[in-house]
């Protein structure tokens, strides 16, 4: 079985063709990044015309890369939410679309979901139960995962995501967009220990998250260490940023480490799934890989270039929704919210 996937949730278009005997056959990604830099940040409507651009001509690239034509497919998967309203309608829209058009089943996929089962792409897959941390720019949640559908919350932010902490963080220090990656790069020119910042909610029971105080934190030292007062020297104001940087990325880790292997242990579990944007993050997969050791388990992850938004996770969701039976109704409309423990079991 064969599908065509299609993730519109926010600033990157991401097409693939999935085979469930084959794998990927071919995927594309369009990052938007160029588009929303001048603004600091993502801008909806841009997002969506870019999408309205992208999108069918990403889909005419895959299907000659994959030497196919729509009589090939036997579905089209497309994601339906969590996102941004405008981008998923684009996603929406022209999957449900080509799917009436070619006669297809057309797939719902929660993008969360996606994201959950993106290290199923790779050879070394886990096994369920596990428990997936999934880290990204709009979500930071840990779940326990049975199966696909299985799923019960064991802790979400309850402010900001750690990605969202880490752009914000970066912008205080004078970074461009996307300032996630340029804060992590800045970071490893840091001076380990100089600096010093709280681990969030790690004093007290529970597995939610918060990082709005960690941000507030750092945004207080970057104040206190750079202001004019300091009077520094170009290279000295370098350094210290570079220095912030480490700390607050320690902090970050460090915490959502904590926060594992508190859920590992909760669930009596020893497999550790991390995806989304963050878990991209060098320091966060080392750190994890020396904390499920410790416990005698495993961590897995996707290659990093499914580890941001991608077609691939969609169309092999969407895949497995599919062989599952889903209800395919094509007048399923976008969700912006939508939470993941409401999905059905298969």
């Amino acid at each position: 079985m064969r599908i065509l996937g299609i993730e519109t949730s926010c600033d990157e278009t991401g097409i693939a063709i999935y085979d469930d005997e084959q794998g990927i056959m071919a995927h594309r990604l369009y990052s938007q990044i160029a588009v929303h830099a001048d603004y600091g940040g993502v801008v909806p409507e841009l997002a969506s015309r870019d999408h309205v651009r992208k999108t069918i001509p990403l889909i005419k690239e895959v299907l000659a890369e994959a030497n196919l034509t729509p009589k090939d497919l036997d579905g089209v998967a497309y994601t339906a939410g969590p996102g941004l309203v405008g981008a998923l309608l684009v996603g929406c829209s022209i999957g449900r679309s080509l799917a009436y058009g070619w006669d297809l089943p057309a797939v719902p996929v929660h993008h969360m979901e996606g994201h959950l089962l993106a290290p199923m792409l790779e050879d070394n897959a886990p096994e369920f139960p596990f428990v997936a941390l999934l880290v990204s720019g709009g979500h930071t949640m840990l779940v326990r995962v049975d199966g696909i559908g299985q799923y019960e919350l064991l802790g979400e932010s309850v402010d900001d995501a750690a990605g969202e902490a880490f752009d914000k963080t970066a912008k205080l220090l004078g970074l461009d967009y996307p300032g996630g990656p340029a804060l992590s790069k800045m970071a490893e020119q840091g001076q380990v220990g100089r600096f010093k910042l709280p681990r969030p909610m790690t004093d007290r029971p529970g597995l939610d998250f918060s990082f709005s105080g960690l941000k507030t934190a750092a945004s207080t030292l970057i104040r206190k260490e750079t202001g004019e007062s300091c009077q520094l020297s170009d290279e000295q104001r370098k350094q210290t940023y570079a220095d912030i940087a480490c700390a607050f990325q320690q902090a970050v880790v460090d915490t959502l480490a904590i926060k594992c292997k508190r859920a590992l242990q909760q669930c009596d579990l020893k497999r550790l799934v991390i995806a989304g944007g963050v878990s991209a993050n060098t320091s966060l997969r080392e750190k994890l890989a020396i904390t499920t050791k410790k416990l005698g388990g495993e961590v897995f992850y996707p290659r990093p270039e499914f580890c941001t938004d991608n077609g691939a996770m969609i169309a092999y969701a969407g895949l497995q929704r599919l062989k599952a039976g889903t209800d395919t109704d094509l007048t399923f409309k976008a969700t912006p919210r939508w939470p993941l423990d409401s999905l059905p079991a298969i």
